[in-house]
């Protein structure tokens, strides 16, 4: 059985557990135990807990975000401890991206990171399938070692590594890794998600219509935030409008959601595509009615998967 070690800022936490849950096959088949420092018990050691961990993982998880990066213990401490024993081979470190950041000139820049392509997490319109590629990478990673069957063989720690010692206390009462509870969002929590999805979606159809622009010489996009709850966008080529859309808060029935229409004047009501906000035990994500091609209703969308979807949306007109 391979060890899996999680380096990753707190406020990540959330990811982490769904990925977590993500690697209950691989736990349940018998082929890896993880690890993370909220099974540190009270009265432990944390820096020893931790890098006795560390030291002895034989796959190590570096949850990349912005926030990791400027975390001095994840970045300076635990990352260049699992970079010294990847290039020892004594671990192998699998990058996971999971928000946006300048990540590829950090020391594990050169590494294949996961999900595919490095393409973040929380970018995919189904953050299910990121997470299941990224549980795919880490069994091809595992088995490829050797580990289903011998995993001291396959990352034989040297006698040179000092480990702390450890706890009487803490090696008498194991504990499950699985410690979540469900969590409850009020109308509140989903309005105000909806909200904050919406301002996502307006500064990327702002920053994606400049881009769009700069890398087609003869494409101008024009970006309208027409009021608190409404944005279109249009594209022109040559003069001529090729694509245009709005988006707009709207609801369907008693739930609030976010409108999508491939007329920039459309009106309240009327719209070609509707993302709803729902919530399972753990996260709020987003749905689609199912209207567009390939709308995919089953798939949960977050932030970034909701300002994709409708892009592609958009920009397909263009095409």
């Amino acid at each position: 059985m391979a060890s899996v070690f999680f380096s990753y800022s707190h406020k990540d936490e959330a990811l982490r557990d769904q990925l977590e849950t993500h690697l209950a096959l691989l736990k349940n088949q018998g082929l890896i135990d993880a690890w993370h420092d909220r099974r540190i018990l009270a009265g432990s050691e944390v820096d020893d807990s931790i890098f006795d961990k560390l030291n002895s993982a034989d796959v190590i998880l570096l949850l990349v975000s912005a926030d990791f990066l400027s975390s001095s213990y994840c970045y300076s401490r635990e990352m260049q401890r699992a970079m010294e024993r990847h290039a020892a081979r004594e671990a192998r470190v699998i990058p996971v991206i999971l928000r946006h950041c300048d990540w590829h000139g950090a020391p594990f820049g050169k590494l294949m990171a996961a999900p595919q392509d490095g393409k973040p997490i929380t970018a995919w319109p189904d953050r299910d399938e990121a997470m299941a590629d990224v549980a795919k990478q880490i069994r091809k990673a595992v088995e490829a070692a050797g580990a289903t069957s011998s995993a001291s063989k396959a990352f034989a720690t040297p006698a040179t590594v000092q480990r702390a010692p450890s706890s009487g206390l803490l090696d008498s009462l194991p504990r499950s890794s699985n410690l979540r509870l469900k969590k409850e969002f009020s109308e509140q929590d989903k309005d105000e998600f909806v909200r904050s999805t919406f301002e996502f979606i307006c500064k990327f159809f702002d920053g994606s219509l400049q881009a769009v622009g700069e890398r087609n010489p003869d494409v101008t996009g024009r970006f309208e935030r027409v009021d608190s709850r409404h944005m279109a966008a249009l594209l022109y080529r040559g003069g001529k409008k090729i694509a245009e859309c709005s988006v707009r808060l709207d609801g369907f029935g008693r739930d609030n959601g976010i409108a999508f229409s491939h007329d920039a004047s459309s009106r309240q009501g009327s719209f070609n595509e509707l993302l709803n906000v729902h919530a399972d035990d753990q996260s709020q994500f987003l749905t689609t009615m199912g209207m567009s091609f390939g709308g995919g209703r089953e798939k949960r969308l977050s932030e970034e998967g909701a300002a994709e979807f409708l892009w592609e949306l958009f920009i397909k007109n263009a095409r």
